[in-house]
């Protein structure tokens, strides 16, 4: 039997589930020879473990900035109960969508989160704008690879309390005179537990939903901690510019928090509580581009309401002078 083939069936018992207790590789390395047929070098079994914990086949993964390995666990299965959830699960089906209370959990994950996001950069001074009408039950998957989840508008404001809606109208106009756009949008696509198994399809997703933006960003819910999902998140951003960022969030944090219509409407005292139980890590940057992709845009706009809405929202901002927050009034 080849040392990968004994190695796949020792390692998991050996490796602990939580990264946070990973093993050296030196301790390891003493566990696996009281089981392992063959005498193999240390250099090669290190070297078996580097090559392993980059195979998402593989059930050894190495520590993110850090020293050890963990157990790698399956990827968490895809629910498609509800279009709305297709859009965070990849558009998979799979055994568990027959269900319900899985499919109730992981639409009530996907909404809290999605509120989490939200409220973060409601308290960070940007203005979300999020997409509904595109992931509803009867609409096509194709969208996945159209529209973000949510946009998000940064803009030039004053700086005086009192006018910290207000446009800053000096750089308004600067903007307007150099053909400029009065405000920046990064398209974001939302995903809850990141894995070395599909993160290729979370990023093109996301790049995909993002071309008439100004920038995209991956948020994901859990923390990254695959040191070879996080190498290749980083890849993937050297070329393509797509931002990545964590916030700490595991499945469990996400069920202990409160109902989504809470988060969002919750007083300063709660909203910071919250704000403290995120842990934002960022994995890379986003490239920011300084032209909106008009002509995308305007495609977009005449195949979604949506879209419309998100130009009528923002032309209102600059007639008005204002930055307001996104009032869906249909």
């Amino acid at each position: 039997m080849s040392l990968r083939k004994q190695l796949t069936d020792i390692l998991p018992p050996l490796l602990p589930s939580n990264p946070s207790d990973a093993i050296k590789g030196t301790e390891l390395i003493r566990l696996v020879r009281l089981q392992l047929t063959g005498n193999y070098s240390d250099a090669s079994l290190r070297y078996h473990f580097s090559i392993m914990s980059c195979d998402p086949a593989a059930p050894i993964a190495k520590v993110e900035k850090g020293q050890g390995y963990y157990r790698r666990t399956a990827p968490v299965p895809a629910l498609s109960g509800a279009q709305e959830l297709v859009s965070l699960s990849q558009g998979r089906l799979d055994d568990m969508n027959s269900d319900r209370g899985a499919v109730d959990l992981a639409l009530e994950r996907v909404r809290k989160f999605r509120a989490v996001v939200t409220r973060f950069h409601e308290v960070n001074g940007r203005f979300p704008f999020i997409f509904r009408e595109a992931f509803t039950q009867h609409a096509p998957l194709g969208n996945l690879w159209k529209y973000p989840e949510i946009v998000l508008v940064d803009w030039e404001t004053g700086d005086a309390p009192d006018e910290e809606m207000a446009l800053d109208s000096a750089m308004l106009s600067l903007k307007q005179r150099l053909g400029l756009p009065p405000f920046r949008l990064q398209a974001a696509r939302l995903r809850i537990q990141p894995s070395l198994h599909n993160f290729r399809e979370d990023f093109f997703q996301t790049l995909s939903s993002s071309m008439w933006a100004q920038g995209g960003e991956l948020i994901y819910a859990a923390p990254i901690q695959d040191e070879a999902l996080a190498d290749g998140l980083r890849q993937f951003n050297a070329i393509f510019g797509i931002g990545v960022v964590s916030f700490g969030l595991t499945l469990e944090a996400l069920d202990d928090l409160p109902r989504p219509a809470n988060i969002l409407n919750a007083h300063p005292r709660e909203t910071e509580a919250l704000m403290e139980r995120l842990d934002i890590h960022r994995i890379a940057a986003p490239r920011i581009r300084q032209h909106v992709d008009w002509d995308a845009l305007d495609s977009l706009r005449r195949e979604s309401g949506e879209v419309s809405k998100l130009i009528q929202w923002l032309s209102t901002c600059v007639e008005n002078g204002r930055a307001e927050a996104f009032r869906d009034e249909a």
